[in-house]
């Protein structure tokens, strides 16, 4: 990566994550001269990778799995790596026993006996149809007595206690964009995703991230934080870090939920049969992750990560998850008409916007930006 001073780009862009990435390529590809600073001394952001040890690619923010329906999207990246198919499947231990996630007629008929599963599963098709999503909140709603023990069984034993781990909050006190991530299937899908490109970059996040921004008019500057920018003028800036953190959090601080993890390499071929397994109890981890299993690789040993939620700490961790509430809303609507007031400076990605992005959506977002502002 180049370290350049005393330069005047016709773009900066502050936050080397796929947002800022992707933006980056876009803009060079129209001729703008770009430089990406950020403060960390990798780019990639969240979704950065590297290859431990043992020959394992480890994703260090927590596991991280591409997937579309936007052709647009999934051909851009296409450019810059090969892919590895990658078909997600999560499970939960509920009751000692493994059962698919989301939760599914395979789930039902793990934990429940023959008979009531089958009431369980002919009531779901009866009142929501086959192949649907239902967010558990909607399924709470039924006056059925059969799906409201169901609900109460799946709000109890697979949403309550993760919920209130992941996000310090009981599920009610959350908006219910954030429950509606993990529904009730009603079918035997086992996928935790159902859109059309599902896969991993052959050689990691990190190796496409480079090849993205191997671009003449695009220069990058890492270990780079934008308050002790010196000696650069840009045009326009492209600013991916927290909102609230440009503004010196004068409006007072948006909340955002962190993550720790706890690395392990262990001296067997494999520790768990899928990706990633979800821990919905009193354990105090959420999942864990075990790498290997998202490019096949074959090694004599595996690495896992036990992954801590936790509440995110100005200057000891890092922010992951803006939490969805309506006051947190509100508040970056505050900031917002702050940042209508700045010129020639644009908020961007998951920190900038206060909005959780997938992948596949924070890249098709900048799609959108870019089409506005350089047309």
């Amino acid at each position: 990566m180049n370290n350049n001073q005393h330069i005047t780009p016709d773009i900066l862009i502050v936050g080397a994550g796929i947002s800022g990435i992707a933006l980056a390529r876009l803009l060079a590809e129209k001729d703008y001269s770009v430089l990406v600073i950020d403060k960390r001394p990798h780019i990639g952001g969240n979704c950065y990778d590297y290859k431990d040890e043992n020959g394992i690619i480890i994703h260090k923010y927590g596991p991280h799995i591409f997937r579309t329906d936007n052709k647009e999207v999934w051909q851009f990246l296409s450019r810059f790596t090969e892919w590895q198919e990658y078909k997600h499947k999560v499970r939960a231990i509920i009751d000692s026993k493994e059962v698919p996630i989301p939760f599914n007629f395979t789930s039902i008929d793990i934990l429940f006996d023959a008979q009531k599963a089958k009431i369980f599963e002919e009531k779901l098709i009866s009142k929501y149809g086959e192949n649907k999503k239902i967010p558990i909140l909607k399924l709470k709603q039924s006056t059925d007595k059969d799906l409201q023990e169901l609900a109460a069984f799946v709000y109890e034993k697979v949403f309550y206690h993760y919920t209130l781990k992941q996000w310090g909050l009981k599920p009610e006190e959350l908006d219910g964009d954030a429950l509606a991530r993990v529904p009730v299937y009603t079918s035997y899908y086992d996928g935790y995703f159902t859109e059309k490109y599902q896969a991993i970059p052959k050689n990691g996040y990190t190796k496409m991230f480079e090849n993205i921004l191997k671009h003449p008019n695009i220069k990058v500057q890492l270990n780079t934080d934008f308050k002790d920018l010196k000696n650069i003028k840009y045009k326009n800036l492209f600013y991916s870090g927290p909102i609230d953190e440009y503004f010196d959090h004068k409006l007072g601080p948006l909340p955002y939920r962190s993550l720790n993890f706890e690395f392990k390499t262990l001296p067997q071929k494999q520790f768990q049969d899928v990706a990633v397994v979800n821990y919905t109890g009193q354990e105090p981890y959420t999942r864990i992750t075990e790498f290997k299993h998202f490019l096949n690789e074959e090694t004599s040993s595996t690495t896992i990560a036990y992954e801590y939620p936790s509440a995110f700490e100005l200057g000891k961790n890092e922010r992951y998850y803006p939490i969805p509430k309506q006051e947190n809303e509100q508040l970056y609507k505050r900031y917002l008409e702050l940042a209508g007031k700045e010129k020639n400076i644009y908020f961007i990605g998951r920190l900038g916007e206060y909005k959780y992005y997938s992948m596949h959506s924070a890249v098709a977002a900048i799609f959108e930006l870019v089409k506005k502002f350089a047309t």
